[in-house]
């Protein structure tokens, strides 16, 4: 029955002469018949409802605001850290804006100008291929102009390199000199005697075309280093490049032609 309490099965099965159940655990059968008859006369007004105890209560766990709070010593550690890199931000700031500064205020002052250099003339007395030797006589006059009024100019070291078909053939050194501001200076690089020069068939083709005109597209290189000096104060030594594209007609004598002055510029 729905509402029979367990208790009145437990009597019935004594009275009748109950067996040993089955169970390996006779103890934990008993127990649950007499929890069963503790619900039965405590809850009997539940109309035959098992009693379940209740759930114990939860714990209170204590709740301090404080606890999201930061170590003193980790606060105080980040705060430290966080001041000191705004302050090497703002001294590397400052000194960026002081040197671009002193720079800007330098260009107003002296505004340099780019070094002219000019091929001002040319003799080619001699350019003869001949098993794959070539001979030659070649000598440059350059022009070297400083338009500044407030830069000079120390040339330190000058390398003359001469190149055909983009085979080196030839080079000198030049003599080292200071060229003061507003000032224009000459030089002189000569190329005379024999080399190696291994050229394919198109730069053999382009060398019989020269050979048939008479003037040679020459190329010649300029290695320098120098340093600026404005007013007291001199610059670290750069090393530029000045690249001249020349025609030069072969006077040997038998023909001749006249050279126009080129225009150097910076191989950068």
């Amino acid at each position: 029955m729905r509402g029979t309490p367990l208790v009145q099965y437990h009597s019935k099965a004594v009275a009748v002469g109950f067996r040993e159940p089955q169970h390996k655990n006779l103890s934990l059968f008993m127990h649950h018949c007499r929890v069963g008859a503790m619900g039965d006369h405590r809850q009997s007004h539940l109309n035959g409802a098992y009693y379940v105890p209740s759930a114990p209560p939860l714990p209170k766990t204590n709740h301090h605001h404080g606890s999201r709070g930061c170590n003193p010593f980790s606060c105080c550690c980040g705060f430290i850290f966080n001041c000191l890199c705004t302050c090497v931000c703002q001294i590397i700031f400052t000194i960026l804006f002081i040197l671009g500064l002193i720079i800007f205020i330098c260009w107003l002052i002296f505004r340099p100008s780019a070094v002219k250099f000019y091929a001002t003339n040319a003799s080619l007395t001699e350019f003869t291929l001949d098993n794959n030797t070539l001979h030659y006589n070649l000598a440059l006059s350059l022009t070297i102009q400083n338009p500044n009024k407030h830069v000079s100019i120390y040339y330190d070291r000058i390398e003359a390199r001469a190149f055909y078909e983009g085979e080196r053939f030839a080079s000198t050194e030049l003599t080292p000199f200071y060229q003061g501001h507003k000032s224009t200076d000459s030089l002189t690089a000569e190329f005379k005697g024999q080399n190696l020069l291994l050229l394919g068939n198109e730069e053999i083709s382009n060398y019989n075309r020269d050979k048939n005109s008479g003037i040679y597209e020459i190329e010649v290189k300029l290695y320098l280093q120098i340093r600026l000096k404005f007013e007291f104060v001199k610059s670290k030594q750069m090393k530029p490049e000045i690249e001249c594209d020349l025609e030069i007609p072969l006077n040997d004598g038998t023909s001749s032609g006249n050279y126009e002055s080129k225009t150097c510029e910076y191989d950068w």
